[in-house]
């Protein structure tokens, strides 16, 4: 029987306001935790973070076009598609050997029955997130 797998962010967990289930252990994907952040997960795999070029350029972007008026969560969506996040990190699951080792044992995971919620620190009502993609990626290796 194949687990659940639901994500989230910390401030959703800390405020009971998540949709996860209970019983699912919870996997922060964030490269740097804080020692809040880390109270709040079960665990933390950073190889599962956004590599620090790609970080650095969507938020440079998303500085730039806030710069010249554009909202905080239109100028997240606009960065992302500027900087091809999705692609790029998508590309870094599949070349980086630790995110690769740490994308097939969450899916071992989840294929032997254990529940995942990922973690990391965006509200993906107000912005995009990493660990959306990499759910979506997650459910294609147990999918098959």
């Amino acid at each position: 029987m194949t687990g659940t797998l639901a994500d989230t962010y910390v401030a959703a967990l800390q405020h009971d306001t998540a949709d996860v289930p209970a019983d699912a252990t919870l996997v922060g994907v964030v490269r740097r935790p804080t020692g809040w952040f880390s109270a709040t997960v079960d665990e933390n795999v950073p190889a599962l973070a956004p590599p620090e070029p790609l970080l650095d350029d969507a938020k440079a972007r998303e500085e730039e076009l806030e710069a010249d008026g554009v909202d905080g969560a239109e100028a997240n969506r606009r960065a992302w598609a500027d900087v091809e996040f999705a692609a790029r990190y998508r590309d870094h699951l599949d070349a980086d050997s630790d995110a690769r080792q740490a994308v097939e044992d969450l899916a071992d995971r989840l294929a032997g029955g254990e529940s995942l919620a990922l973690v990391c620190f965006e509200n993906t009502e107000e912005k995009r997130c990493h660990r959306t993609i990499l759910r979506e990626r997650l459910a294609e290796r147990v999918d098959g």
